[in-house]
């Protein structure tokens, strides 16, 4: 992702009394955070034309211009920016209908600390999530519609990308399958950025990254108190993509009980957060991902069948490097531009015998692992060309012979060389999935399947 161009959050604090923003002021400011102060909702509309900020944070009654006022203002000007609200007891009911019009969320007076960080950090989150969005929308649209890893000459990823286009323009649910590595998430990414949501946010989650105890917390939010630790209520990644794009990576790595209730979400559009009791609505589309075969978990019941095919109204499936090698000499000629011009500040020129060399590899890791392996090579080159001497992870040929099947020579070519990754490493396990371009779950996986310890 696009690194940030600034090191410190702005936030634009409007209230008219003096101490309260003096108090308020020192205490976000101990946080980290760089603090715009003014006296007015009108004050407040002009500072932001001229300055940029990054989370506006308003007292509810003020004279001239309510904190609702403000609310709604800056949602005609600009909607991306959270507005937390601060009123209070006998303000709720204002600070709630702020909330209609779209103000983030809204804290009570005098504020709880822990509370009040927390507010901010998720309000900050929001905000910088729209901002990468926004960056990676730009980056996406100046190499073409498919970004980097969908360039393609074969005849499958063709009628990938062709899918992509056509289910953009609509917002129904879609399942995009294949190994990993493959490309599963930046097929997300431009099915989004195509779309009409493409000004709103695209949320990401990793299912087999957040563990199953607070994987409902984090997708529905929680309230305060809801359970130890939950010291403030917090919006969960469905609120956060109100309007835009939930990816759920990984659907298959979650627990029949949670599938039960993102079923009942995704039929009814609104749910309550753990621990609540008031009804949320949100307006999302939600592109699902999975590298296992989840037909084969329905008839296990490891995965419920009515959630399947509700995800499954448009299904994807991206075919793995080794069945299209006519785009390994596009993809790794992209990357070695790419690095080239990053690590270089020059693009390197890939040469036709390695490329032939890379196109004979299996590429177990698919497009992840063809990444890392140029990326290596343009980072150790020496001069501006890349030759086949450049890829010594590509020695294995792609060729069987004898009673082999493609697919024993596929799992004898994996095995060869994740030995020879974790032999690389010292057999550190965090560094060769980094190396593979697989997570260490994968890994652990893989161990398991090609019987792998160390020493064997």
């Amino acid at each position: 992702m696009v690194s940030e161009p600034r090191m410190k959050s702005t936030v634009l604090l409007v209230d008219d009394d003096p101490v309260d923003v003096r108090a308020l002021q020192s205490l976000i400011e101990a946080w980290g955070y760089e603090v715009l102060t003014s006296r007015s909702g009108k004050e407040a509309l002009a500072l932001l034309d001229e300055q940029q900020v990054d989370l506006l944070i308003s007292d509810v009654r003020m004279p001239g211009m309510s904190g609702e006022a403000v609310v709604e203002a800056v949602q005609q000007r600009t909607p991306q920016l959270p507005v937390i609200l601060i009123t209070g007891y006998g303000d709720i009911r204002s600070a709630v209908a702020a909330m209609k019009l779209g103000a983030f969320d809204y804290i009570v007076k005098p504020p709880d600390e822990d509370e009040f960080k927390l507010i901010i950090e998720r309000a900050l989150e929001h905000s910088r999530l729209v901002r990468e969005n926004r960056f990676l929308r730009a980056e996406m649209a100046s190499s073409g519609m498919s970004g980097e890893k969908l360039l393609a000459r074969s005849e499958g990823m063709l009628a990938v990308m062709d899918l992509v286009n056509r289910v953009a323009r609509t917002d129904s649910t879609v399942l995009i399958t294949g190994e990993t590595g493959t490309g599963k998430e930046v097929v997300a990414q431009a099915i989004h950025f195509k779309s009409a949501r493409a000004e709103q946010p695209l949320v990401s989650m990793n299912c087999a990254a957040v563990n199953e105890n607070l994987i409902e917390s984090e997708l529905f939010g929680h309230e305060k108190g809801a359970f130890t630790g939950a010291v403030a209520r917090r919006r969960g990644r469905f609120e956060d993509a109100d309007n835009g794009t939930l990816l759920l990576d990984e659907i298959s790595e979650t627990s029949t009980e949670f599938q039960a209730r993102l079923l009942r979400v995704l039929q009814e559009s609104c749910f309550e957060r753990v621990g609540g009791s008031e009804t949320v609505s949100v307006d999302v589309r939600l592109i699902a991902t999975t590298n296992r075969n989840l037909e084969e978990a329905v008839a296990e019941g490891r995965f419920r069948e009515d959630l399947f095919y509700r995800l499954r109204v448009i299904p994807i499936e991206i075919p793995p490097l080794r069945e299209r090698r006519e785009d390994i000499p596009l993809l790794a000629a992209h990357f070695a531009t790419v690095f080239g011009e990053r690590y270089h500040q020059r693009p390197l020129e890939i040469v036709p015998k390695a490329i032939e060399k890379l196109q004979s590899r299996t590429w177990p890791g698919n497009v992840r692992e063809l990444l890392h392996v140029v990326e290596r090579a343009v980072v150790l080159a020496s001069d501006g060309t890349l030759d086949a001497k450049d890829f010594p992870e590509a020695d294995t040929s792609a060729t069987t012979g004898g009673d082999e099947t493609l697919q024993d020579h596929v799992d004898q070519a994996s095995r060869e060389h994740v030995i020879r990754v974790l032999d690389q490493t010292n057999w550190k396990k965090k560094e060769a999935a980094e190396i593979l371009g697989v997570d260490r779950a994968t890994l652990y996986r893989m161990l398991k399947k090609y019987s792998i310890e160390k020493g064997r």
